[in-house]
């Protein structure tokens, strides 16, 4: 599918009525089991992929083609619109950021996700006009083909600060950014905020506000049009792996034994479209 009509299908989830549930895959099978269980779309984790490698998020220890190899084969498998959580883009200037969205485009992706991190632990959020000069770069290398999300982790970095979250978002509307994210902003007030501060862009919401998780329906009254739950499910699979393991130990073979069928992997895998 080009990547215009791959743009508009996509698009079109967030601006109908309700928006869209956007779940993040962390490997074949995973992504395979959201798209049989109906989702319309799905998302790549920079989290969730750093950890199957054994590698810490947000430290610039993925590379791009590594992160653009994982989302195309979600896309081969499923045949769903695959968002990818590109982290800052990958790369220090905005040149290299626009070559990140290029790539993301030849590679058949329907979204991309454009940090305003750094990757410095010290400082890991950017100067406001280096991050909206970035936005605005990847906006144009996008060109209508691919569907930009722009997002500040200033709650997840320690910056409790709405005001500039509010700004930056609107600033990265202001340059063409399709889809807006912060992640965990305190409460549901906070959120309205955000929501109505960038109208009539569609926001997107990490599982839900810091201190409540609501229901998608709460979230959709408050106008959120996509959700999305970063690395939460492949968190929920490892919290079952770390339970059969302490039962292995215990020597409870049973209790560690206990899960989904070989026929069922095997059906889901021979459901491919790869």
């Amino acid at each position: 599918m080009p990547g215009s009509e791959l743009y508009e299908r996509f698009m079109a989830l967030h601006t109908r009525d309700g928006g869209l549930v956007m779940p993040n895959a962390w490997d074949g099978l995973s992504a395979l089991m959201l798209a049989d269980a109906g989702f319309e779309a799905i998302a790549t984790s920079s989290v969730a992929l750093a950890s199957t490698l054994g590698r810490l998020d947000g430290r610039h220890q993925v590379t791009r083609e590594e992160h653009l190899e994982h989302a195309r084969l979600f896309g081969r498998l499923t045949g769903l619109p695959v968002n990818g959580d590109f982290e800052d883009g990958y790369g220090e200037t905005p040149e290299d950021v626009a070559a990140t969205v290029e790539a993301a485009v030849a590679s058949g992706l329907a979204g991309i996700g454009i940090e305003d991190t750094s990757g410095n632990p010290d400082q890991p959020i950017r100067d406001f006009d280096d991050a909206v000069n970035r936005m605005r770069s990847a906006v144009n290398a996008a060109r209508g083909r691919i569907v930009v999300t722009g997002r500040t982790d200033n709650f997840i970095q320690g910056r409790p600060d709405l005001d500039d979250t509010i700004r930056r978002l609107t600033a990265f509307a202001e340059v063409g950014a399709d889809v807006l994210y912060a992640p965990f902003p305190p409460d549901l007030d906070a959120l309205v905020a955000i929501v109505t501060a960038v109208a009539p862009t569609p926001v997107n919401v990490l599982i839900s506000p810091a201190d409540k998780v609501l229901t998608v329906a709460e979230l959709q009254k408050a106008g959120v049009k996509r959700i999305s739950v970063g690395p939460a499910l492949y968190t929920h699979a490892m919290e079952a792996l770390e339970q059969a393991t302490k039962a292995l130990v215990a020597g409870d073979l049973t209790a560690a034994t206990t899960g989904i069928s070989f026929e069922r992997i095997s059906d889901l895998l021979a459901r491919g479209t790869n």
